[in-house]
């Protein structure tokens, strides 16, 4: 079952077929910045963060 993602104002497509997987991690800091870990699997690939107005604690 083929499913697409769309924003309604921004270009963004993302389509089923197009997407490898999912993950859902906490930010957490590093220094004066912030990082969120994602498996070494990934590393070169294109990856999208979409933040949540929601803060975890």
């Amino acid at each position: 079952m083929a499913r697409n993602v769309e924003l309604k104002k921004t270009e963004l497509v993302l389509k089923d077929s197009e997407i490898d997987g999912f993950l859902e991690r906490v930010v957490t800091p590093f220094g004066t910045s912030a990082k969120a870990d994602v498996p070494k699997k990934y590393i070169g690939r294109r990856v999208y963060v979409i933040i949540t107005k929601t803060i975890e604690e």
